[in-house]
């Protein structure tokens, strides 16, 4: 049977169980490509999905109207995960016209041969009919592409999210009263983390609009569709977006001969018995996944980053961790660089230097250890664990 959002409107995308990569971010629980059909005197399609699955999005068109009754496709984002299928839906709809907005049709052109399709580009709170029903486009730039839109039904007060509001969640379920929800914004979380952070301006803009729509259901392009919990999922893109801190201090290491393991757990002591109401985090970063970094990172208010030297370098999986959090551009955090060494103590030095390249306030001086770290070393670590969870305390409270 056809998943039903409200009357004469359906779910016609794919659920994707076996994904478990999404340009470096960890879908653990697989994802879906969410489409949808709206059938009044015309017909629209809202979305397409990954090209892969296609034929799968067509046959559920096709439980619900003739191919050739379908008289819109809208695109809202361009990025081939949405996209993909639009070349074959428009190959396959042959009375469709594209819908979307001029920056979406030029990235179209780069990625696709347009020949011959029908496309009308819609400006910004520009409106089409579909007879009873109306779509109304709202230009949403970099969230999370310089193309995208949302479209809104004002009849129905539906929202059609695109990337905004999702999750990477593969299940038989589609709305989220029928699915844990703290399972939903915990993964929600994880998405906005990996993917949305950097635009948190963009998503204040974008949520200051929504707060002129009336808003019943909100259909995101991946995840479950939130018909009950909105106010939930709301509240918590508000706090994300205005990068707000939690009593939050993770101490990031890499080790070789687990000296500077060591220290890391030092300083995860000093922080546990001082000040036991933060929730400080251990974790090697050659043992969690940039995702998992990632998400936890996005509300935590102090870090330790620590790293021993590798042929005059810091270590390769610390140096791809804070690249990618340098490129999702978290707000400013307190930190301290640390590190065991041998004969050079490269890897800790390139760890405090990029505290400047990220932006974060230095709690003190890179604690730097010769070999093992010997009982003085260790209480140097734990009374620098000690101001790490002091510092994360006293930035929520600012």
């Amino acid at each position: 049977m056809p998943v039903s959002l409200k009357n004469n409107i359906f779910w016609v995308g794919y659920v994707d169980w076996s994904v478990r990569d999404f340009h470096s971010y960890d879908t653990v629980r697989g994802a879906t490509y969410n489409s949808y059909l709206i059938r009044d005197e015309k017909t629209a399609v809202i979305d397409g999905v990954n090209e892969n699955f296609v034929d799968f999005q067509l046959h559920r068109i096709a439980a619900l109207t003739t191919l050739d009754k379908v008289d819109y496709v809208v695109c809202n984002h361009t990025e081939l995960d949405h996209a993909g299928s639009i070349p074959e839906l428009l190959k396959a709809l042959p009375n469709a016209t594209l819908l979307c907005n001029a920056k979406c049709y030029e990235e179209m052109k780069l990625y696709f041969d347009t020949t011959g399709w029908r496309v009308k580009v819609v400006s910004p709170d520009e409106t089409v009919s579909l007879g009873k029903r109306t779509l109304a486009f709202v230009n949403t730039p970099m969230v999370h592409w310089p193309e995208s839109m949302v479209t809104y039904v004002p009849e129905d007060e539906l929202l059609f999210s695109m990337d905004a509001f999702g999750q990477h969640i593969a299940t038989s379920e589609r709305f989220d009263d029928e699915y844990d929800l703290g399972t939903i914004l915990t993964e929600a979380k994880l998405y906005y983390a990996n993917i949305v952070t950097p635009y948190g301006k963009q998503v204040q803009t974008t949520l200051d609009k929504a707060k002129g729509l009336k808003i019943s259901m909100i259909a995101p392009a991946h995840g479950l569709i939130w018909r009950k919990n909105i106010s939930a999922i709301l509240e918590h893109y508000q706090r994300w977006s205005l990068g707000e801190y939690s009593p939050k201090a993770l101490i990031l290491f890499d080790s070789m001969w687990h000296s500077t393991e060591k220290m890391a757990e030092g300083i995860l002591q000093g922080a546990a018995d001082s000040t036991p109401d933060v929730d400080t985090q251990l974790m090697n970063v050659r043992r969690t996944t940039l995702t998992r970094i990632a998400t936890e990172m996005l509300d935590a208010s102090a870090v330790a980053i620590g790293s021993p030297t590798l042929n005059m370098m810091l270590m390769p999986q610390m140096a791809a961790v804070l690249t990618y959090i340098k490129g999702l551009k978290f707000t400013q955090k307190t930190a301290f660089a640390f590190g065991s060494y041998g004969w050079a103590s490269a890897g800790c030095d390139q760890c405090d230097k990029w505290l400047d390249e990220l932006n974060w306030t230095r709690l003190c001086d890179p604690i730097k250890i010769k070999f093992r770290p010997d009982q003085a070393a260790l209480q140097q670590c734990r009374e620098a664990g000690k101001k790490l969870a002091e510092a994360a305390k006293a930035r929520v409270a600012k």
